[in-house]
Parts: structure tokens; C-alpha cells; sequence
């Protein structure tokens, strides 16, 4: 997504790293989009992006920075945005990001994904032509007064909260999927099929439930039943969407959070083990070590 070179596609996938999910549509107006937005600053070590089913916008709305990206064990790239710039990707492939802000303020960004079905109509609209996906062009860093006006408009009904207009809402998702489409399709293709990824608000379901866990044993039965599936079809799936395993996702989310608070607190390592789901501190060592490179006290001494 954010290197020239390298087509890869994703849902923001942000969990304990430094900054905040600042902003979501929620209720019954985002039936057919999901829209989140993040603050951020600084990352040291790259941050797995999964694959969803749907196509992928990204706006930074303030800020700039260096994003380097690379798929799983690939070699980075990288490419310089600033504020107004917006990134669209449809490949199914996970990969890893990193960065790094050149501006004094934290990054803000937006992202939004919009339904399946959306884009099949908006494509049939101006297609006539029936496709389960619109194959769209990798987009990396472009300014479109259109599509920043789209942004800017649903943002206001983020903020607007319960209050946010659902026949407005959808009016604008249809809206930007028919923009979408006339002006980033693939010239000569009509499409492509999903790739079976998980939706994007059915990831990020997981993604919050594993987080709510990270002190307790790994349960794969309550994440399959949380998003309807049997354990093997949703172990499948989100392998396909994450390139990891839902156990070895849970541990590497372990040492995200693990990371941050040796990063963000002065607490003990006894008291990051617990909070990570570890009653012995060597055993935690142990598991950070092999994930991360470091022991956790190297890791808080480099800091």
C-alpha cells in the first residue's frame, strides 16, 4: 500500500502500539461502511496490516512521515506522504508496516472500508457489468479533492455519533464507491472474486476480543463462535487474512502489549509478565526473547 512497488492490501490493524484509535462510526448509519480513525506517533518494529475482503482507503488527515512497507519476510519499501494524501488497495496479501513521522504533530489517519455488496451495485451502476469485486488500482499517495470531500463528510457523522443519518451515511458511501469505480477501476478488467478474507468489522471484533484476553489462556473456540464459524473454518480464514495462526496472533499480540508497556510505563517486569498472561518472569523472557530479539530488559534499556 504505502510503497511504490509493492501491491499489498489491508485493514489497519492497530493494537497496543503507541497512539489510539481515536474515532468509529458505529450504530445502524454504518451498515455499509466501517470507518475508523487513528492517532499515532513513533513505531519501532513493523506492524502486521491482514488482508480483508474489502477494499482498503486510507487518508492521512494531519501529519507526514516515511512508510516503509514489505510483505511477510520481503525486503521494505518505502514512500513519503503528507496530509491530504489517501492510499486505495484491493490485494490480498498481509503484509508488514512501519514508520516514521517527519512532522511535529502525530499522525492522524483515517480508514474506511466499504461492503462488498456496496461496490457490487455502485459497479453494476456504472459498469452495467455484474462483478463481486471492482478491480481497482493501487493508489499510493494521491490527492483527490473528491474523495477528501467524501472523508471530510463522513467524518462529521463519526463525530455526530448516535445522531449520524443513516440514508445520509449510505448516500455517501454510494456516492464515493461510484467515484471509486469511474475513476481507479482497472481499464479492460470487470473484476475479481473475494479472496475470503474476513470483513473488516469482523476482524476487528477478533481483534477486541483478543486483547480483552491477553492475560488468560489462549481460547480459539471464543473467537470461532464470536464471528459465527467452526474453529477450522476460522482458523483457515484467518491465517488467509493475517499470515498467522489465531495462537500465534495471540502471542505476538501479547508482545505488542508487552512492548508498550515497557515502552509507555516504568511498571515492573514481574507485573508486565502478569499482565501478558505469564506467572513466570523467565518464561516470559523467554517467549519476548524469541519474538522480539531482545530480552524485555534489553528492550526497556534501549529506549
Amino acid at each position: 500500500m504505502f510503497g511504490g512497488q509493492v501491491k499489498t492490501s489491508a485493514a489497519q490493524f492497530v493494537s497496543h502500539v503507541p497512539g489510539q484509535r481515536v474515532a468509529v462510526g458505529t450504530g445502524p448509519a454504518w451498515a455499509d461502511l466501517f470507518m475508523e480513525v487513528y492517532q499515532r506517533r513513533h513505531v519501532e518494529e513493523s506492524l502486521l496490516v491482514p488482508a480483508v475482503a474489502e477494499p482498503m482507503l486510507v487518508m492521512l488527515l494531519a501529519g507526514s512521515g516515511v512508510f516503509e512497507e514489505r510483505e511477510i519476510g520481503g525486503t521494505w519499501t518505502s514512500n513519503s506522504i503528507g496530509a491530504g494524501e489517501f492510499f486505495l488497495t484491493t490485494s490480498p496479501t498481509p503484509y508488514e508496516l512501519r514508520w516514521q513521522i517527519t512532522s511535529p504533530e502525530p499522525l492522524r489517519t483515517c480508514h474506511l472500508y466499504l461492503s462488498l455488496p456496496l461496490y457490487a451495485k455502485a459497479f453494476y451502476e456504472v459498469t452495467g457489468v455484474e462483478s463481486a469485486m471492482p478491480n481497482l488500482r493501487e493508489i499510493s499517495g494521491e490527492r483527490d479533492k473528491v474523495v477528501s470531500t467524501f472523508v471530510d463528510l463522513l467524518l462529521a457523522e463519526v463525530e455526530a455519533g448516535d445522531a449520524a443519518s443513516p440514508l445520509y451515511v449510505r448516500g455517501l458511501a454510494q456516492s464515493l464507491a461510484v467515484h471509486l469505480i469511474r475513476g481507479y477501476r482497472c481499464d479492460g478488467e470487470s473484476g475479481r472474486a473475494t479472496q475470503g478474507g474476513l470483513p473488516a468489522y469482523k476482524l476487528r471484533r477478533i481483534v477486541e476480543l483478543v486483547e480483552s484476553q491477553l492475560s488468560q489462556e489462549f481460547q480459539l473456540a471464543r473467537l470461532a463462535d464470536a464471528v459465527g464459524m467452526s474453529e477450522f473454518h476460522f482458523s483457515r480464514v484467518f491465517k488467509k487474512t493475517t499470515g498467522l495462526s489465531p495462537s500465534q496472533f495471540f502471542i505476538r499480540q501479547r508482545m505488542e502489549r508487552a512492548r508498550h508497556l515497557l515502552r509507555e510505563t516504568d511498571r515492573t517486569m514481574m507485573d508486565v509478565a502478569l499482565e501478558v498472561g505469564y506467572s513466570s518472569p523467565s518464561h516470559f523472557s523467554q517467549i519476548f526473547r524469541r519474538e522480539v530479539g531482545v530480552t524485555p530488559s534489553q528492550y526497556r534499556g534501549q529506549l
